[in-house]
């Protein structure tokens, strides 16, 4: 199968400078980010300002519920985007084809049977989450219809993980935007004059997510070349499907155990009062941008690293980790930093009480401060994922980011129950995952190259 490149979009990512694609490549993808977490804000505010507390508090109750249930997905969508970029790279066009059809044939199935999973568990799961009684009703209510709209979900994320693998981070980004100014329209529409409360909330989002995937399925269709979507190639290769999960399954259960873990944390903050909780809440809020903005180089790491593989070419693949690595330790020195000196003008905006301004800085002195370690930590992640290696890198992620934090918890915190105490553990476990990952990323490294000359 030819290819027709429009150039427009795509980034050859396998010749030339590497800086300025990567460039063109990130920004794009740092921007959705925000973005969404902008549009997501907007979603709380109005709730928040026009349907009262106990919605507010129902929308808020449902989100590490909903990511323990979707990060599963979202996992099989990296899987996605490193097999298609490696055989993109490589240009095996019909290769190409398969995997995208598969992948996307997936997505479909999956949000199908995720959107069962919410709607039928939404109540005993809350349940077992404690939800009080004056927000459970709201809350199920929420994620009933939030659910409803999964399919379309998983079509935009597995979609936009498509287009990522082939250096296309333009139109995603077009579409959620789009789609996001349409979601607040909506919100103001459906909360403020049909008083729908947090339905009208999640009726927005499932509505606009609906525009964004037309969008995106539209892109695929009509686009020419290897990965146009068509009705009826549609099926599942058993081969494509069997790569997808090996790089996608622990890249999502790494993503749900960490839901777990953060669940604890978040438990152990609690037991310092509703003042700190919510200080504690406005402090990873802000961190949330940060956090965004760093993750798009891991993104770009995946990307990158899959198609110079695919495409043989080895002599790259230490280069894009170098140039990653500094790309992300200067997003987290600058946002993470820039974030806490500002934190006070930035935290009054969630609050006007000066305790919880307080404790909020406090968080930010540790984690925004150290914040460039988690960004160097996930580049090094996404290499080695690139490469084609997902379980190692999710052992040793669970190992040194969960574990290592849970026995914090159990021992040191314990000695010293103090806020600081806890939000050392983040630092710690980052610095000491990062360096294990590094060691990791020169063993298969070395693995991959060692094979390469015994094939010649």
């Amino acid at each position: 199968m030819k290819t027709v490149k429009n150039k427009t979009y795509e980034i050859d990512m396998c010749n030339g400078p590497l800086f300025g694609k990567i460039l063109l490549f990130t920004l794009p993808l740092m921007l959705s980010g925000i973005l969404q977490l902008l549009f997501n804000a907007a979603d709380v505010v109005v709730v928040g300002r026009f349907a009262g507390n106990e919605a507010l508090a129902a929308v808020g109750s449902t989100g590490s519920l909903t990511n323990l249930l979707v990060n599963l997905f979202i996992g099989l969508s990296v899987g996605a985007n490193v097999l298609v970029a490696r055989y993109y790279g490589a240009k095996a066009w019909d290769e190409v084809s398969q995997t995208v059809h598969t992948s996307m044939l997936v997505s479909a199935v999956g949000g199908i049977v995720l959107a069962f999973i919410g709607i039928a568990l939404a109540r005993p799961l809350l349940l077992m989450m404690d939800t009080p009684e004056n927000v459970i009703g709201h809350s199920v209510l929420y994620m009933r219809i939030y659910f409803m709209g999964m399919p379309v979900m998983l079509l935009f994320n597995f979609g936009s993980a498509i287009l990522r693998a082939i250096g296309d981070t333009r139109r995603p980004l077009i579409y959620l935007v789009i789609a996001g100014v349409i979601n607040v329209v909506l919100n103001l529409c459906f909360v403020i004059v049909f008083r729908m409360g947090v339905a009208g909330v999640a009726l927005a989002t499932v509505l606009s997510q609906c525009v964004s995937t037309v969008l995106i399925l539209r892109c695929l269709t009509k686009s020419e070349g290897c990965f146009r979507l068509c009705k009826e190639k549609l099926c599942i290769n058993k081969e494509k499907l069997g790569k997808i999960a090996a790089i996608g399954l622990p890249a999502g259960i790494q993503g749900s155990l960490f839901s777990i873990s953060n669940v604890l944390i978040q438990s152990s903050v609690n037991s310092f009062g509703s003042i700190a909780m919510a200080g504690n809440t406005a402090g990873s809020n802000v961190e949330g941008f940060v956090y965004t903005a760093m993750n798009s180089v891991h993104q770009t790491a995946v990307s990158f690293t899959g198609q110079n593989l695919g495409g043989q070419r080895y002599d790259r693949i230490n280069k894009i980790l170098l140039e990653c690595l500094l790309f992300v330790a200067a997003i987290g020195l600058v946002l993470g930093n820039g974030a806490y000196l500002l934190g006070n003008r930035i935290l009054s905006i969630y609050s006007s009480d000066v305790e919880v301004v307080a404790y909020g800085i406090q968080r930010m002195s540790i984690i925004c401060v150290f914040y460039f370690l988690c960004g160097v930590m996930d580049v090094l992640v996404g290499s080695i994922r690139g490469l084609g290696y997902a379980v190692m890198p999710m052992i040793v992620s669970l190992l040194g980011a969960c574990v290592f934090r849970v026995i914090w918890i159990y021992t040191i915190f314990q000695w010293n129950r103090t806020l600081r105490t806890l939000y050392i553990s983040y630092p710690v476990s980052w610095g000491l995952t990062a360096l294990a990952h590094l060691i990791c990323f020169f063993v298969v490294r070395r693995k991959i190259f060692d094979r390469e000359k015994i094939q010649r």
